[in-house]
């Protein structure tokens, strides 16, 4: 019953996102060419979200989803061409376990590509990382740190620009698993809509 609802939700995670990239890619049609991206690229984002968790020991399952809020994103790169960048991020949502505040984050080298001027997509696949939220760290309650792999897919559209910022709408899927002791695992899925304030 797990694995049925773990790919319902993974498909619904990702119909949301095939349905925003279209909606996206729609909304611009024409062939401007007005933004000189060159050099480094720094952006941060803020925005609110869905997360779910499943644990190996049964503790928690995907059958219940949390809201949750990014505070904030970070992107940093360097263009190598006006339409393609190489990219570094640092997504992260925090969500409950066990009465405390936990963030599942990640370090991710990635790609960023214009579709078209105002349309990029993103992704990549990195270390994630399950730590206690900075504010509710306990001595022996809520102060492991867990590692693991995590892969991230984005897209988002400029919705103004002025010389080399951009202010854009941008959508985030994350999938991740952290291991923890004893041969357990955490198995997260977010899904977030934000706001990026980006230097090109």
């Amino acid at each position: 019953m797990k694995t049925i609802k773990k790919q319902i939700m993974l498909r619904m995670a990702c119909v949301a996102f095939a349905l925003l990239s279209s909606i996206t890619y729609a909304q611009n049609t024409n062939e401007e060419t007005t933004t000189i991206r060159d050099g480094f690229i720094f952006e941060f984002s803020l925005g609110a979200g869905l997360i779910s968790i499943e644990d190996s020991e049964g503790i928690q399952t995907f059958d219940k989803s949390q809201g949750t809020f990014t505070f904030p994103d970070l992107k940093f790169g360097y263009m190598l061409n006006d339409k393609l960048a190489i990219t570094a991020v640092m997504p992260g949502a925090i969500y409950e376990f066990q009465d405390n505040d936990r963030h599942f984050g990640s370090f991710i080298p990635s790609v960023q590509y214009w579709v078209k001027d105002r349309w990029w997509i993103h992704g990549g696949i990195g270390l994630a990382i399950d730590a206690p939220a900075l504010y509710d760290i306990k001595d022996d309650v809520n102060d492991d740190w867990n590692f693991g792999c995590a892969v991230m897919a984005s897209t988002g559209y400029e919705i103004y620009k002025k010389k080399n910022f951009a202010l854009n709408l941008q959508s985030n899927l994350v999938i991740g698993s952290a291991y923890l002791d004893e041969d357990a695992h955490r198995d997260v899925i977010t899904f977030n809509v934000g706001l990026g304030f980006s230097w090109l």
